[in-house]
């Protein structure tokens, strides 16, 4: 080991390792599931806005994406634990283990809108909620008792706020799926207003942060990696989770005493997101054409398509919250951006995964 790789493992930084589309089992990222994550949303967006083939299209596929990276995960799991372990008590990738959580519950919103697969969604509903409760207290906890601890610069970055995304995409399903469960209706919509609120106050937390680190740190062209797309996108799901519990509001008594709230803090976060996409944008004109960082497939770019459905959905369903059919201009151009950036990452990974099979 070099003086290099010394230092980086002391400030809690793995040493660099070759980007791959498909990296060995030991070396897989926890935040691969955002390709889940991606495809679910953008497939549900186009089911609201009558592309129902395409939709269903995406629904299966996704299911394919989903028992691949299960099986990955798992052989990861029993072959290489010390890999996993030490991925957890990271602070730049124990955080992508939560996009397991938001794959799995936005997996199960694909099935419940697009073909009514109550119970399916409930049974990913429920596993969402597991992983929801093991992955938050496993993973804060240990980045708080570790002894050896990056500084902000080195350890905050936009994946961080999939935390955020991982509550509210169990507020999200669990919303939705309330009707169904009969007298314990007003419970869910209890749990999933418990975890939308505390979604709200961890970004609010996070987010201070990686504010901070953006404008008193100097920042280079490899500092905004793709996940600091999440920044909008953390938000666009959480005004997505408040319009859904807004939509349940039959069901609960207590939401519907809330719901002068609920559509309150339901547009915050959508002007929040809204915010973002123009300084996102910039920000990425800076990266790749003013300091000319190359753009190549990355598989954390995922993490960037995501942001961009859950904006189309959540615009989408706000519309109908509130009654404000002008923001239906929105999500039938958005929806199209969003495809764009899907296909754009699907051509990079096909294009990588020929590149390795060919190459072997």
């Amino acid at each position: 080991m070099n003086a290099g790789e010394t230092d980086n493992d002391q400030r809690g930084v793995p040493p660099p390792r070759p980007a791959e589309a498909l990296p060995s089992v030991a070396d897989m990222h926890p935040a691969s599931f955002s390709l889940v994550m991606a495809t679910g949303i953008v497939s549900i967006g186009c089911e609201l806005l009558d592309l129902s083939w395409l939709a269903r299209a995406l629904l299966w596929l996704n299911a394919l994406f989903y028992a691949v990276l299960w099986a990955r995960t798992l052989e990861r799991v029993v072959r290489f634990p010390d890999r996993v372990w030490s991925d957890v008590a990271h602070h730049g990738r124990a955080v992508g283990f939560f996009t397991t959580v938001a794959a799995t519950c936005v997996l199960g919103s694909q099935a419940l809108v697009i073909s009514q697969g109550w119970t399916v969604a409930a049974w990913l509903w429920l596993a969402g909620l597991v992983l929801w409760a093991l992955l938050t207290y496993t993973i804060f906890t240990a980045l708080t008792v570790k002894a050896e601890k990056p500084s902000l610069a080195q350890g905050i970055n936009g994946g961080w706020l999939v935390a955020v995304v991982a509550a509210q995409s169990v507020a999200v399903l669990g919303a939705q799926l309330a009707p169904g469960f009969g007298a314990r209706a007003a419970d869910v919509l209890l749990l999933c207003l418990s975890l939308w609120l505390g979604g709200g106050m961890l970004y609010i937390w996070i987010i201070s942060l990686i504010f901070y680190r953006y404008t008193f740190f100097t920042m280079s062209p490899a500092d905004l990696a793709p996940p600091y797309w999440i920044n909008m996108g953390a938000v666009a799901i959480s005004t997505l989770a408040g319009t859904m519990l807004i939509a349940a509001a039959p069901h609960s008594a207590l939401i519907r005493e809330l719901l002068p709230f609920l559509k309150g803090f339901t547009l915050l976060f959508w002007a929040t997101a809204t915010w973002w996409i123009p300084m996102l944008v910039a920000l990425g004109v800076w990266r790749h054409v003013y300091r000319r960082f190359p753009l190549k497939y990355d598989p954390l770019y995922w993490g960037a398509v995501f942001p961009l459905g859950m904006y189309t959905v959540c615009t989408f369903r706000l519309a109908q919250a509130v009654d404000a059919p002008v923001l239906m201009h929105i999500p039938r151009v958005f929806i199209y951006v969003a495809l764009g950036a899907w296909t754009l990452a699907a051509a990079g990974l096909a294009r990588e995964v020929a590149r390795r099979t060919f190459r072997s």
